[in-house]
């Protein structure tokens, strides 16, 4: 990939990850906020947010690939600084800007739907999920780890296998799809148990935005410290999939 000034690398970064949670968080309002409250309106349900999530990533990708290489989770960022040279000195910046990214995508959401937030949660009291994840059980904490862990290193997995030039990369246009399509899977095999974060900014980033707006169930100000599993685990799982290509696949392809 040619080199770019950092700047544009952060920007494609967070205007990249801000696509992706204008779209994800979109879908998942759309989902919520319109359950029969409005006579006519057809809010879909969980296949609509599987396949809304897999195209936010998509066009987030695609928005970014040929700047930054669309990175837009720091479980990626960190996994390419490991197993493929990706610069330590641009980690930071990298997270930094899908926090930020992620906050401001969720900011766009929250104020372009806020009459519906008034009609349908008026205090915030329960709808922090919209934009954050939350567990199906939370008295079982490990069970949401291990569910993050093993998402992410399925996501990283998939992706170290469509970019791997050993293999049988994809033309580069087809890339962002096949790298939306491994989240549709995700989140249609794994997504109910802890909301399928699997992307730490796209967690905290919203989740701030909650505490900002004032939602009450935020998940980080309310004591329940829900923001730790989707913050640590998909750095575990992202650092386990891609290890685990390489050690188990990658070994065997031969060198071009």
């Amino acid at each position: 990939m040619e080199e770019r000034p950092l700047i544009a690398e952060v920007l494609a970064e967070l205007i990249g990850t801000m696509i992706l949670i204008v779209f994800g968080c979109g879908v998942n309002a759309m989902v919520t906020l319109f359950s029969g409250s409005v006579p006519g309106v057809a809010n879909g349900g969980y296949t609509n947010i599987t396949l809304g999530w897999g195209l936010a990533v998509m066009f987030g990708v695609y928005a970014s690939y040929r700047i930054s290489g669309a990175h837009l989770n720091p479980a990626v960022t960190l996994a390419l600084a490991l197993f493929r040279g990706f610069p330590w000195i641009k980690v930071a910046p990298y997270i930094l800007a899908q926090i930020v990214g992620a906050f401001v995508g969720a900011a766009l959401v929250f104020w372009n739907y806020r009459p519906a937030f008034e009609r349908f949660d008026p205090a915030l009291e329960h709808t922090a999920n919209i934009f954050a994840t939350f567990p199906a059980f939370p008295q079982q904490p490990a069970a949401g780890f291990f569910d993050q862990v093993l998402g992410t290193a399925l996501l990283l997995f998939c992706i170290f296998a469509i970019i791997d030039e050993r293999n049988l990369p994809p033309g580069s246009n087809l890339t962002p799809p096949l790298i939306g399509l491994s989240v549709v899977m995700i989140g249609m095999s794994f997504g109910s148990l802890h909301g399928y974060a699997i992307n730490p900014a796209r967690d905290l980033g919203p989740r701030l935005l909650t505490v900002a707006a004032g939602f009450r169930n935020n998940g980080l100000t309310d004591g329940s410290n829900i923001y730790l599993v989707p913050l640590l685990a998909p750095l575990a799982g992202g650092v386990l999939g891609a290890a685990l290509y390489d050690m188990v696949l990658r070994r065997w392809l031969p060198r071009t």
